[in-house]
């Protein structure tokens, strides 16, 4: 017999499971948490991954199209790809990625392309000053955080980066997906920080490994902004 503690684990798994459902003019659009800065799109009968690099894949679709950030290990892992593509995907990516992809679609900050209902929209990803340790682990036009709009909603993956003016600046966004780890990108507080200036509708703590992501919600109270907690390193 299930003990209690055993089925509340249970329905917290399948919590963190269940996709994260949004209306759109163009019917619903599903992302699938995977783990860390990974995850999955399903929209229009599409299937679009993020980063697909972390976590397990078994019994995931394969991709119609695959965006990724930046070189690290964490956004790019060739082998991931190569289990999830098929002869027509489309990898979007910068041109430091995109050289390990023949064929991709190679975006630099500020591009704007179109793949089948997805605009997507390049947008600078970098820190700011180097890191404690003296490192600048993302260098300014390297990688990208992207915008999806599909069915008139815009949904922002910032990927590594801290709270620049191009995130500052952002417009009308309404779902955000945020980082928020050091030495790598930047602290909870500061991610709240700049989250309140682009003021997305709903927002989700991201690639936050050991940040404790309740500050971030805390620092977020009274601002409007819907702030959603999910586990992203479920085991």
């Amino acid at each position: 017999m299930k003990t209690l503690a055993s089925l509340v684990l249970s329905a917290i798994a399948l919590f963190a499971a269940a996709p994260e459902e949004f209306s759109t003019s163009a019917g619903t659009l599903q992302i699938i948490i995977i783990q860390h800065a990974s995850l999955l799109i399903k929209a229009g009968g599409k299937v679009l991954y993020v980063d697909p690099a972390q976590g397990s894949y078994d019994g995931l679709p394969q991709a119609d199209y695959i965006l990724i950030t930046d070189i690290h290990g964490d956004h790019m892992a060739p082998a991931v790809v190569d289990k999830l593509k098929k002869a027509s995907t489309q990898i979007v990516a910068p041109k430091a990625v995109a050289e390990k992809f023949p064929g991709a679609l190679v975006m630099a900050n500020g591009d704007t392309k179109t793949i089948g209902e997805f605009k997507i929209d390049a947008i600078p990803m970098y820190n700011l000053k180097p890191a404690a340790d003296g490192q600048v682990y993302h260098e300014k036009g390297r990688g990208n955080g992207y915008v999806v709009t599909y069915g008139g909603k815009r949904f922002y993956f910032a990927g590594d980066t801290e709270g620049t003016p191009e995130m500052r600046a952002l417009k009308n966004i309404d779902v955000a997906f945020i980082p928020m780890n050091l030495p790598y990108t930047m602290t909870p507080q500061a991610a709240a920080e700049a989250v309140r200036a682009f003021h997305p509708r709903v927002v989700y703590p991201y690639h936050y490994r050991g940040q404790d992501t309740a500050i971030f919600a805390k620092a977020l109270e009274g601002s409007g902004i819907d702030v959603r907690l999910r586990d992203w390193y479920a085991k």
